[in-house]
């Protein structure tokens, strides 16, 4: 995400400028201290590790297990039936005995039916947590993360391989992670299956599906592949359009613009940032839920879900046996994904990212701290040589 990379490029600047500035030796008094840029670069890779640990548990946790569940999770109710015995309509009852009222009771009963829409597992991180944690142990909340370790390592290694053998091309580089996230559906929609299940004595790559099951799939994932791919390269291609990457590889380039040029740029960053939270929004979204809605309408009969699920969608999904194809359609995918639990979504993938957004202004305050252990009083010294010496470029 984008404070992540905020984070690390923050990170290797802060070492790059302060290694530079250690070779020239600007402060003599801290020359020695500079020296010891051993054990200063192993707490810093340290922090930098735990950092990207802690990100990708939570991105994994809520973003990918809690969203994925959210995702197929069906409505349930709950019926009360409600009992009501009625007295005898007898005009004369009111002038009867308690002992003739006993009698002339007549045993007319009603019953009132109530049907109370119980609210989903995943309506809040807390009650979902607990719900695995009962359900299924403490580390339910990495659940299927083999899985997908391995979906990734297989999609980054056939991606590469495949602009290796074109030259090395990396025009190449899309069309290849789209061939490659397609022909590991099988593997993509074991790792769905392995996160909405309950535990399985069996290891995930025994729970492969069939190429036939895997097979009615291809479609969803081909639409994902198109949706994600499309959210790389179009924000890309803006990026690269307006001019904006000599801002990332050379930042003091910043300081020599003028305050117009200085306001375009943040007005192309805006456009940029926009279109893509456009397409993550209105493209990625839809299709990552139809590809899961689909998956799971593939969840073998002997597997039980880990939350309320109906297999047939409201009986969208007509077997095979019934003269139907077994599987959830594209469009039904999406439009049977109703509106409350659309919100729901968002609002998970929302409390995400303002979880990972805590964590890194945490740790930036904690990479801070590093360097003032480190290197004491010479930061602000350093920092106040940089930030002049960017001061007189920009008025040259």
């Amino acid at each position: 995400m984008l404070h992540t990379a905020v984070v690390n490029h923050l990170v290797r600047r802060t070492y790059e400028e302060a290694t530079q500035e250690w070779t020239v030796a600007p402060f003599d008094d801290d020359v020695k201290t500079f020296q010891l840029s051993t054990w200063a670069l192993t707490i810093l890779s340290v922090t930098g590790l735990i950092y990207f640990l802690a990100m990708a548990a939570i991105e994994y946790t809520y973003g990918t297990v809690v969203a994925t569940l959210a995702m197929i999770e069906s409505p349930t109710s709950v019926a009360i039936v409600k009992p009501v015995v009625t007295d005898s309509e007898d005009p004369d009852a009111s002038r009867s005995t308690p002992e003739d009222k006993v009698s002339e009771k007549t045993p007319l009963v009603d019953a009132e039916l109530l049907l109370v829409r119980t609210q989903p597992i995943t309506a809040s991180f807390r009650t979902t947590i607990r719900h695995l944690r009962a359900r299924a142990g403490r580390l339910s909340v990495l659940r299927g993360a083999r899985a997908a370790v391995a979906f990734h390592l297989l999609h980054f290694v056939l991606t590469n391989l495949a602009v290796f053998v074109f030259g090395g091309k990396r025009s190449v580089e899309p069309v290849a992670a789209w061939v490659a996230a397609v022909a590991l559906a099988r593997i993509n929609m074991t790792w769905a299956h392995v996160v909405i299940s309950e535990n399985s004595p069996k290891r995930w790559w025994l729970r492969l599906p069939s190429f036939q099951s895997a097979r009615k799939t291809v479609p969803a994932m081909a639409l994902w592949a198109t949706a994600h791919q499309l959210t790389v390269l179009l924000p890309s291609m803006l990026f690269q359009n307006f001019g904006l990457r000599r801002y990332v590889e050379d930042p003091e380039s910043w300081a020599q613009l003028s305050e117009g040029g200085r306001v375009d740029v943040l007005n192309h960053m805006f456009v940029v940032c926009a279109v893509a939270f456009a397409i993550e929004v209105l493209i990625l979204l839809p299709a990552t839920v139809t590809l899961k809605r689909v998956q799971a309408s593939q969840l073998p009969a002997a597997d039980e879900a880990i939350v309320p699920f109906d297999r047939t969608f409201g009986g969208r999904v007509v077997p095979e046996s019934a003269g139907g194809q077994g599987v959830l359609g594209l469009f039904e995918a999406w439009r049977s994904f109703d509106w409350a639990a659309r919100i729901r979504l968002v609002k998970i993938y929302l409390k995400t990212g303002a979880i990972q957004a805590a964590v890194g202004i945490l740790f930036l305050g904690v990479v801070y701290g590093e360097l003032r252990f480190i290197m004491g009083d010479s930061l602000d010294k350093m920092v106040a040589a940089y930030a002049g010496r960017v001061s007189d470029e920009s008025h040259t």
